[in-house]
């Protein structure tokens, strides 16, 4: 994974630069509270990414929202194998329904219907100080 300035790091997401190239077009805004920045790219398919980032720049949880899935390999980076994993064991256990994963190391939940998919993930031991996984949306 990568953050913006492309060092690499262990983080949820590759930052602006993975979202970015998912879409041909997209427009960006962010927002900032003391402990984290929020940046939001809407994909040229109308999802909208938004990025949670440590004051340190790290991702550390992505949100998705739209008519189309985003990439997921490309926002889980690493984790993304746990994630197909993850959801494999619980389809060979004949559970249906959203894609859930849950473990120490990220949680990611994933579900939705055409034209409205929506997800968030992140990673357990890098939420800031304070910050609610219900803050993630």
């Amino acid at each position: 994974m990568t953050t913006p300035s492309g060092a690499s790091v262990n983080t949820i997401s590759g930052a602006a630069s993975s979202v970015a190239r998912q879409a041909a077009q997209s427009n960006a805004s962010s927002s900032t509270s003391a402990a984290y920045t929020v940046r939001e790219t809407t994909l040229a398919n109308g999802t909208a990414v938004r990025e949670y980032l440590s004051s340190a720049g790290t991702v550390f949880a992505v949100a998705w929202s739209g008519p189309q899935m985003p990439d997921l390999a490309t926002l889980l980076g690493s984790y993304f194998p746990q994630y197909v994993a993850g959801v494999q064991a619980s389809r060979a256990k004949g559970v249906r329904g959203p894609g859930a994963v849950e473990n120490s190391a990220v949680v990611v939940h994933s579900g939705g219907h055409m034209g409205a998919f929506s997800g968030q993930a992140w990673l357990p031991s890098a939420l800031p100080s304070g910050f609610s996984t219900s803050d993630i949306q």
